[in-house]
């Protein structure tokens, strides 16, 4: 597991204690293409269910997780797929 994925691990974890949390580098399918990196580790996809969520709209949910992981939105990831849950959900 590469530093980048574990450090949005780590801070979905921290920031929303989720019951489910799955976070799939999805690099290798975009590679060649704008904000690809070497070695991957720059495109995501999340899936998180979490009871902060609840009675929160998709918007407001993405946004939540986009401000736990600001730092690696500035940086390293390039593009960051969001399934926001609430529990019993999807």
């Amino acid at each position: 597991m590469g530093a980048i994925i574990a450090a949005i691990q780590d801070k979905l974890q921290a920031a929303f204690q989720p019951i489910r949390l799955e976070v799939v580098d999805d690099s290798a399918r975009h590679s060649g293409h704008a904000g690809a990196r070497e070695g991957g580790e720059s495109h995501f996809n999340v899936t998180i269910e979490a009871q902060a969520f609840a009675g929160a709209n998709k918007v407001a949910r993405q946004r939540m997780v986009y401000r736990a992981l600001a730092e690696e939105l500035a940086g390293p990831v390039h593009a960051l797929s969001v399934k926001a849950l609430a529990p019993g959900e999807g």
